[in-house]
């Protein structure tokens, strides 16, 4: 289990693997986010952006799936303090494939929790084609998470 003495300045992971497809991308943006770009392929078709993109909401949603999945639920941690620089870079279109990538930038012992510290990660979702090509940031943000330090 990863605890906060494992979290040095500089650790990171890529992870995780999530298809982004048209029915998920309507379906998700119908009940929480239902703006045309969204819900209606012709209709983003007309927009900017030339055809669906993903509610940008999704995209951390799939992204906070797979940190959990692939790092938060084998770890000490307490949850979330709070999110700062939230970036779209580019939208994210069907048939991308979303990873994970995140770094430590920042670690220090909790004042209000003596058992646990304060972790500072940089996470960048990335996406690509899935067969290894290239990877595109497309959001990003800081995140600090409280996690439990071991037993003594």
């Amino acid at each position: 289990m990863c605890a906060f003495e494992d979290m040095a300045v500089g650790w990171g992971e890529t992870y995780g693997s999530h298809e982004m497809t048209t029915d998920g991308i309507v379906a998700f943006a119908e009940q929480f986010d239902p703006q045309p770009m969204h819900t209606d392929p012709e209709a983003a078709a007309e927009t900017q952006y030339g055809g669906l993109i993903a509610s940008g909401l999704h995209t951390v949603g799939v992204a906070t799936r797979l940190m959990v999945e692939h790092f938060l639920n084998d770890s000490t941690n307490r949850g979330g303090l709070g999110i700062t620089d939230l970036t779209w870079h580019r939208p994210v279109r069907p048939g991308d494939v979303l990873r994970v990538r995140h770094e430590v930038v920042e670690r220090r012992d909790s004042e209000g929790h003596p058992d646990a510290g304060v972790v500072v990660r940089d996470i960048e979702v990335l996406a690509g084609d899935g067969e290894g090509g290239d990877e595109t940031v497309v959001c990003s943000w800081t995140v600090a998470i409280l996690m439990g330090k071991r037993e003594s």
